[in-house]
Protein backbone atom coordinates (compact mmCIF):
# COMPACT_ATOMS: atom_id res chain seq x y z
CA UNK A 1 0.00 0.00 0.00
CA UNK A 2 1.25 3.54 -0.47
CA UNK A 3 0.09 6.92 -0.69
CA UNK A 4 -2.06 6.03 -3.85
CA UNK A 5 -4.25 3.95 -1.93
CA UNK A 6 -4.88 6.27 0.62
CA UNK A 7 -6.98 8.69 -2.11
CA UNK A 8 -9.15 5.81 -2.17
CA UNK A 9 -10.20 5.82 1.35
CA UNK A 10 -10.18 9.72 0.89
CA UNK A 11 -13.12 11.35 -0.16
CA UNK A 12 -11.54 13.62 -2.46
CA UNK A 13 -15.06 14.97 -4.29
CA UNK A 14 -16.44 16.11 -0.89
CA UNK A 15 -12.81 17.73 0.26
CA UNK A 16 -13.09 19.64 -3.40
CA UNK A 17 -16.33 20.77 -2.56
CA UNK A 18 -15.68 21.29 1.19
CA UNK A 19 -12.72 23.69 0.02
CA UNK A 20 -14.10 24.94 -3.44
CA UNK A 21 -11.59 23.51 -5.63
CA UNK A 22 -11.48 21.33 -8.26
CA UNK A 23 -11.01 17.08 -7.67
CA UNK A 24 -7.15 17.56 -9.01
CA UNK A 25 -6.55 20.16 -6.54
CA UNK A 26 -7.88 18.22 -3.59
CA UNK A 27 -6.90 14.49 -4.63
CA UNK A 28 -2.67 16.62 -4.89
CA UNK A 29 -3.55 18.31 -1.63
CA UNK A 30 -4.47 14.82 -0.10
CA UNK A 31 -1.57 13.25 -1.39
CA UNK A 32 0.70 15.72 -0.47
CA UNK A 33 -1.10 15.94 3.41
CA UNK A 34 -0.46 12.34 2.99
CA UNK A 35 2.28 11.77 2.83
CA UNK A 36 3.82 14.49 5.37
CA UNK A 37 1.56 13.03 8.12
CA UNK A 38 2.81 9.15 7.31
CA UNK A 39 6.45 11.12 6.72
CA UNK A 40 5.68 12.63 10.87
CA UNK A 41 4.41 9.28 12.01
CA UNK A 42 7.24 7.36 10.60
CA UNK A 43 9.63 9.83 12.30
CA UNK A 44 7.71 9.82 15.36
CA UNK A 45 8.17 5.91 15.45
CA UNK A 46 11.84 6.02 15.55
CA UNK A 47 11.98 6.73 19.35
CA UNK A 48 10.31 3.74 21.30
CA UNK A 49 8.33 6.41 23.91
CA UNK A 50 6.63 7.67 20.10
CA UNK A 51 5.97 4.29 18.99
CA UNK A 52 4.40 2.86 22.08
CA UNK A 53 1.90 6.22 21.84
CA UNK A 54 1.29 5.86 18.10
CA UNK A 55 0.58 2.22 18.90
CA UNK A 56 -1.66 3.46 21.96
CA UNK A 57 -3.25 5.63 18.85
CA UNK A 58 -3.93 3.41 16.68
CA UNK A 59 -5.49 1.18 19.12
CA UNK A 60 -8.82 3.55 19.57
CA UNK A 61 -9.17 3.77 15.25
CA UNK A 62 -8.90 -0.22 14.21
CA UNK A 63 -11.99 -0.84 12.22
CA UNK A 64 -12.51 2.24 11.36
CA UNK A 65 -14.80 2.46 8.05
CA UNK A 66 -14.00 4.41 5.16
CA UNK A 67 -15.50 7.44 5.60
CA UNK A 68 -18.32 8.62 2.59
CA UNK A 69 -18.33 12.39 3.57
CA UNK A 70 -15.95 14.79 5.56
CA UNK A 71 -18.86 15.48 8.30
CA UNK A 72 -17.97 11.48 8.90
CA UNK A 73 -14.74 12.18 9.99
CA UNK A 74 -14.37 13.09 13.61
CA UNK A 75 -12.07 16.30 12.90
CA UNK A 76 -11.74 17.11 16.64
CA UNK A 77 -9.56 13.97 17.13
CA UNK A 78 -7.85 14.69 13.55
CA UNK A 79 -6.68 17.86 15.65
CA UNK A 80 -5.31 16.08 18.35
CA UNK A 81 -3.54 13.69 16.13
CA UNK A 82 -1.87 16.23 14.23
CA UNK A 83 -1.06 17.94 16.76
CA UNK A 84 0.69 14.83 18.12
CA UNK A 85 2.73 14.11 14.98
CA UNK A 86 3.83 17.64 14.42
CA UNK A 87 4.32 19.09 17.98
CA UNK A 88 5.57 22.15 17.95
CA UNK A 89 6.36 22.25 14.04
CA UNK A 90 2.54 21.73 13.13
CA UNK A 91 2.02 25.60 12.31
CA UNK A 92 5.27 25.06 10.36
CA UNK A 93 4.45 22.60 8.50
CA UNK A 94 0.85 23.21 7.70
CA UNK A 95 2.47 26.77 6.23
CA UNK A 96 4.87 25.07 4.14
CA UNK A 97 2.23 23.01 2.60
CA UNK A 98 0.24 25.52 2.22
CA UNK A 99 2.53 27.20 0.15
CA UNK A 100 3.03 24.19 -2.20
CA UNK A 101 3.04 25.29 -6.15
CA UNK A 102 0.81 22.61 -6.81
CA UNK A 103 -2.10 23.27 -4.38
CA UNK A 104 -1.27 27.35 -3.76
CA UNK A 105 -4.30 29.03 -2.54
CA UNK A 106 -6.56 26.26 -2.68
CA UNK A 107 -6.68 24.29 0.23
CA UNK A 108 -5.86 25.35 4.12
CA UNK A 109 -4.03 22.42 5.09
CA UNK A 110 -4.42 23.59 8.40
CA UNK A 111 -7.90 22.38 7.92
CA UNK A 112 -7.30 19.65 5.58
CA UNK A 113 -5.02 18.04 7.82
CA UNK A 114 -6.97 17.03 10.54
CA UNK A 115 -9.32 15.41 8.44
CA UNK A 116 -7.05 13.06 6.78
CA UNK A 117 -5.39 12.25 10.11
CA UNK A 118 -7.83 10.18 11.08
CA UNK A 119 -8.72 8.13 8.16
CA UNK A 120 -4.86 7.36 8.05
CA UNK A 121 -4.64 6.34 10.96
CA UNK A 122 -7.90 4.14 10.67
CA UNK A 123 -5.35 2.65 7.70
CA UNK A 124 -2.83 2.22 9.62
CA UNK A 125 -4.36 0.42 12.32
CA UNK A 126 -6.49 -1.65 10.04
CA UNK A 127 -3.47 -2.74 8.00
CA UNK A 128 -1.38 -3.31 11.16
CA UNK A 129 -3.95 -5.77 12.58
CA UNK A 130 -2.89 -8.66 10.37
CA UNK A 131 1.00 -7.70 11.38
CA UNK A 132 1.04 -8.87 15.20
CA UNK A 133 4.44 -10.35 14.92
CA UNK A 134 6.21 -7.31 16.16
CA UNK A 135 9.75 -6.32 15.64
CA UNK A 136 9.41 -3.67 13.37
CA UNK A 137 5.85 -4.21 12.22
CA UNK A 138 4.70 -0.63 12.68
CA UNK A 139 7.82 0.90 11.24
CA UNK A 140 7.20 -1.44 7.84
CA UNK A 141 4.09 -0.76 7.28
CA UNK A 142 4.48 3.12 7.77
CA UNK A 143 7.44 2.52 5.32
CA UNK A 144 4.88 0.48 2.89
CA UNK A 145 2.79 3.42 2.74
CA UNK A 146 5.43 5.89 2.01
CA UNK A 147 6.13 3.59 -0.56
CA UNK A 148 9.12 2.38 0.60
CA UNK A 149 8.77 -0.84 1.88
CA UNK A 150 11.26 -2.69 4.66
CA UNK A 151 14.68 -0.39 4.21
CA UNK A 152 17.58 -2.65 6.04
CA UNK A 153 20.10 0.03 6.51
CA UNK A 154 22.16 1.18 9.70
CA UNK A 155 20.21 2.93 12.08
CA UNK A 156 21.51 4.81 14.90
CA UNK A 157 18.36 5.80 16.91
CA UNK A 158 19.38 2.99 19.47
CA UNK A 159 15.86 1.66 19.06
CA UNK A 160 16.01 -2.53 18.69
CA UNK A 161 12.48 -2.06 16.25
CA UNK A 162 15.06 -2.02 12.87
CA UNK A 163 13.18 -1.36 9.60
CA UNK A 164 12.73 2.37 10.11
CA UNK A 165 16.42 3.58 8.48
CA UNK A 166 15.48 5.50 5.41
CA UNK A 167 12.27 6.42 6.87
CA UNK A 168 14.11 10.37 8.38
CA UNK A 169 15.29 10.24 4.54
CA UNK A 170 12.24 10.22 3.44
CA UNK A 171 10.77 12.43 6.10
CA UNK A 172 13.42 15.27 5.34
CA UNK A 173 12.56 14.75 1.69
CA UNK A 174 8.77 15.32 2.06
CA UNK A 175 9.49 18.23 4.67
CA UNK A 176 12.61 20.17 3.33
CA UNK A 177 12.19 20.95 -0.52
CA UNK A 178 10.03 18.20 -2.20
CA UNK A 179 8.57 19.77 -5.16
Amino acid sequence: MNVDEILKQVPIDDIAKRFGVSPEVARQAVQEGGATLLGGLAKNAESSEGSAAIEKALSRHGGSARPSRVDDVDQADGEKIVKHVFGDRKGEVTEKLNKSEKTAGGIDFGKLLPILAPIIMGIIANKSKGSSSGGGGLGDILGGLLGGGQHSGGSSSGSSGGGLGGLGDILGGLLGGRK
